[in-house]
């Protein structure tokens, strides 16, 4: 769905305002019979190719996502079914757009655990199904996909090096979706309301982002004993192009390779990581000993940062 595209949902979207205000060109929408489900399950099964294993190698699968295919049952077991993971352990983990970095060290702990688990580690969105297409500034910020990687043991001095993780819950009223849980259960005034769209203050988000992520990023470097200067990679979650900018500057990653993805893929929810990660790996960005530093932040407000160490 380029700009142009978007004009036959969102007719007061001019393209180039949406361009000049996210730096996003396009993004994808899952077809009407795709689920989250889905396209976890078409993920999983490309990591799976590129790691040289089969489904049933799978100790662990873990899905993050904020669009489920439904409340119950986890998602995570729906793609455990679609890929014959038979003897994988599977659950959700849904911290908005930060999800990713916390499965990620969920998966981490399950490791130093059982240092031979192998964990599916999965994030899958289909926001175009809970967005309000008459609210042109969030949705049109908005796509779908999916991203997934095989966590394992790699050789010593490479992968993970750390992880740090917080959330703001007094900040909770910048992202939410307000109908269809226990507070608001789904009703036909709920949907009348459109109690059931997503909603997000962007000058909040904006705001949160300039100030709460910054010091958290800097604290994780710290801790290891680096400096900004040292990220040879740096992969933010996708949110908006021009907030990223801001983001890059302040954080002073200015001399870093920043990966975007967002001006042809949008905003995909817990999967702008993965999708960004795998895209910067397949063009050959990543080489061996780089160090690359993975920010994600979203609803709830939660932010995630992952430090690591490259290897092919």
């Amino acid at each position: 769905m380029t700009n142009v595209d978007l004009r036959s949902l969102v007719p007061d979207a001019d393209p180039e305002w949406v361009s000049r205000k996210t730096l996003i060109e396009a993004r994808r929408f899952a077809a009407p019979d795709e689920a989250t489900s889905d396209l976890a399950a078409k993920a999983a099964s490309a990591a799976l190719e590129r790691a040289g294993l089969t489904a049933g190698e799978i100790d662990f699968i873990i899905v993050s996502t904020s669009t489920g295919d439904s409340p119950q049952p986890p998602t995570s077991n729906l793609v455990q079914n679609l890929i014959g993971a038979t003897g994988a352990a599977c659950f959700d983990v849904n911290a908005v757009c930060a999800g990713w970095v916390f499965a990620l060290s969920v998966a981490n702990g399950l490791i130093q655990t059982n240092p031979d688990a192998k964990v599916l580690v999965i994030a899958s969105d289909i926001y175009s199904r809970i967005l309000d297409f008459g609210d042109r500034r969030t949705s049109v910020l908005f796509g779908d996909g999916a991203g997934a990687a095989v966590v394992g043991r790699v050789p010593d001095g490479f992968g993970i090096i750390d992880l740090d993780l917080s959330s703001r819950g007094e900040a909770n009223g910048l992202i939410y979706v307000k109908g269809g849980g226990s507070r608001l259960p789904a009703s036909p005034q709920t949907v009348a309301d459109g109690d059931h769209y997503f909603r997000m203050d962007g000058r909040g988000v904006r705001d949160f982002v300039s100030t709460a992520v910054p010091p958290a990023l800097d604290a994780l470097l710290r801790r290891n004993e680096l400096k900004a200067e040292d990220v040879d990679h740096f992969v933010p979650h996708q949110a908006n192009g021009i907030m990223l900018q801001e983001l890059v500057e302040s954080a002073g990653f200015q001399n870093a390779h920043t990966h975007l993805t967002l001006p042809w893929y949008g905003n995909v929810g817990s999967a702008s990581l993965p999708v960004t990660l795998d895209d910067a790996n397949r063009n050959g960005s990543l080489r061996d000993g780089e160090l690359v530093l993975l920010a994600g932040f979203g609803g709830g407000m939660s932010m995630g940062a992952c430090l690591l160490r490259w290897g092919h």
